[in-house]
């Protein structure tokens, strides 16, 4: 995993920070002028950060902590993260997005947070597969691939067009509802028809790529409530061969502690 100097003040805040503690240090060593947040429970800027995670550290005197993948587009910084709280007790899979300034440094952030599910469909983990940034210059195709099959697909609903998107030969699955391949996909659709519920997205507020990884980060509704909702799209030959997701249940706004989500 290369380390630019984007990706260091994004995963310094984080493991610095949060994993080994050190609020202040790591505040004052990788963030801005401003830290605007978008983690509802988190007030904006560092003191926010600061007023959030000293109790969480008290809380959590055991961490641990990993970036399984990061991924750099311009200013923008997203890392795939697995954590482990007082060895086991809870396990969370958290996708966090970094906005950063001209000198590197972190001045806004988007998280999604879901407990790490114990099994799975596929037999897959959350976060294992393939972390290596390949096909750099194909960063753009893959880009435009992914932005075509959000509004075709995923928000136009128009699933005639998914072969034209995703691998008939390869599909891996990381979300622990989801089975492999195109049959996996319309299996869970068709068991949550069957729940009366459909899925729907509403809009994609980010999306970034390097090379063979595309992530997005969108408003998602699932019968009546609405997810905040992380993608993260492996393709190859410009084709998805294999997917990830982190999905939050987004709060009433009288919950939020910022401007919210997105």
């Amino acid at each position: 995993m290369t380390k630019t100097r984007k990706i260091e003040h994004a995963q310094g805040l984080y493991l610095e920070g949060i994993r080994d503690g050190k609020i202040w240090d790591a505040l004052n060593a990788h963030t801005g002028a401003r830290y605007t947040q978008h983690s509802t429970g988190v007030g904006d800027g560092q003191q926010g950060f600061a007023d959030f995670f000293g109790p969480f550290l008290e809380r959590n005197p055991i961490r641990d902590i990993q970036v399984v993948r990061a991924i750099e587009d311009g200013p923008y910084v997203f890392l795939h993260v697995y954590q482990s709280l007082n060895n086991g007790e809870s396990q969370w899979v958290t996708g966090d997005l970094f906005d950063t300034d001209g000198d590197d440094k972190v001045i806004e952030h988007w998280d999604v947070i879901q407990e790490f599910a114990m099994t799975t469909v596929s037999g897959r983990t959350m976060v294992d597969g393939p972390t290596e940034i390949e096909d750099v210059d194909q960063t753009e195709a893959n880009k435009a691939r992914i932005a075509e099959f959000c509004e075709a697909v995923l928000i136009g609903g128009d699933y005639d067009r998914v072969t034209e998107f995703i691998s008939t030969e390869q599909y891996d699955q990381h979300n622990p509802q989801v089975g492999d391949g195109l049959d996996g996909f319309g299996a869970f659709a068709a068991g949550l028809a069957e729940q009366g519920l459909s899925m729907r997205y509403w809009k994609v507020h980010k999306l970034i790529g390097q090379g063979n990884f595309v992530v997005t980060l969108s408003h998602v509704q699932m019968g009546d409530a609405h997810f905040c909702v992380f993608d993260i799209f492996r393709l190859k030959d410009g084709l998805i061969v294999e997917h990830w997701d982190v999905m939050e249940k987004i709060l009433a706004p009288e919950l939020w502690n910022n401007q919210g989500k997105f």
